[in-house]
C-alpha cells in the first residue's frame, strides 16, 4: 500500500519554489522520490531549494521567468521539459497578491495579479497538459486558496483569481480524466508565508484568524507535504477535480 505514495522515477515542475509553500512542496516531492524542476521569477532564486533537494539524493534543475510575461513563461515551460525530459507532475504554486480597498484598486495591479495567478496557471496547464495527454498519464496540482470560497478584504483581484483557479481545475479535470491525467487543487489555509505577512503583522486580524483555527496555530510550509504527495502519487488516481482544503479546520468552524 505504501508504494502507492512513491514518486520514484517521476519528474515534477514546481513554480514559486524559491521559498514558502513552493519550497516546502518541492522538498516533499523529492523526499517521496521525485526529481524536481524548481521555478522562480529570478535567476538563482531557487538555489537553496535545489541544494536541499540534491542533498536528499534527488536531481534538481532550475528555471526562471516573470509569470506575467506570457512569452517568457512559455519559454520557461519548454526549458523545463528539455532539462527534465518529461514532466509527470505539475504544481502551479507561484502567485502574487495586492492589497487595496476595492473602490481604489489600481487596474494595473488587477492585471498583474490575474496574469500571474490565473493566466500563467492556465498556460502552464495547457503546455504541460498536452504532453501528459500524449503520454497517457500525469498529475496537475493547482494551488487555490480559502479565498476560492470566500471574499476576503481588500484583495478583490486575488480572490477573483483563486475562484477562477478552482473553476479551471474542475474544467480541466472534466476534459483530461479520460486521458489518465488527474487535475486537482490544494486550498491552503492561513500559513506563515510572505503573502500573509501583513495579516501576521496586524494584531487584530492575526488574533481573529488564530482564534478561528481549531488546530490553534497557523500552518507551516511542511504541513502541505502530505497533501501534495498524495495528489502527485498513484494513491490519488481516482481523485479528479477536487479542491483539497488544508487549513487546520478553519473552514469547519
Amino acid at each position: 500500500m505504501t508504494n502507492r505514495f512513491s514518486l520514484e522515477g517521476k519528474r515534477a515542475l514546481v513554480t514559486g519554489a524559491s521559498r514558502g509553500l513552493g519550497r516546502g512542496m518541492a522538498e516533499a516531492l523529492a523526499e517521496a522520490g521525485a526529481d524536481v524542476v524548481c521555478a522562480s521569477t529570478t535567476a538563482g532564486g531557487t538555489d537553496d531549494t535545489a541544494a536541499a533537494i540534491r542533498a536528499k539524493g534527488r536531481q534538481a534543475w532550475q528555471v526562471h521567468a516573470d509569470l506575467s510575461d506570457r512569452e517568457a513563461l512559455l519559454r520557461m515551460a519548454e526549458e523545463a521539459t528539455q532539462v527534465a525530459g518529461t514532466i509527470d507532475i505539475l504544481v502551479n504554486n507561484a502567485g502574487t497578491i495586492r492589497r487595496h480597498p476595492a473602490a481604489e484598486f489600481p487596474v494595473e495591479d488587477w492585471d498583474f495579479v490575474l496574469q500571474t495567478n490565473l493566466d500563467a496557471t492556465f498556460l502552464l496547464c495547457q503546455h504541460v497538459g498536452r504532453q501528459m495527454i500524449a503520454q497517457g498519464r500525469g498529475k496537475i496540482i493547482n494551488i487555490a486558496s480559502l479565498l476560492s470560497f470566500t471574499g476576503g478584504i481588500t484583495v478583490p483581484a486575488y480572490t477573483a483569481s483563486k475562484h477562477a483557479v478552482a473553476g479551471l481545475t474542475k474544467a480541466l479535470a472534466n476534459e483530461w480524466a479520460q486521458h489518465n491525467v488527474q487535475v486537482n487543487a490544494i486550498a491552503p489555509g492561513y500559513f506563515r508565508t510572505d503573502n500573509t505577512q501583513p495579516l501576521q503583522d496586524n494584531p487584530t486580524r492575526a488574533a481573529a484568524i488564530s482564534n478561528r483555527i481549531p488546530a490553534g496555530q497557523w500552518g507551516e510550509p511542511d504541513d502541505l507535504g502530505g497533501a501534495v504527495i498524495f495528489l502527485a502519487s498513484a494513491a490519488s488516481n481516482y481523485v479528479n477535480g477536487h479542491i483539497l482544503v488544508v487549513d487546520g479546520g478553519w473552514t469547519a468552524r
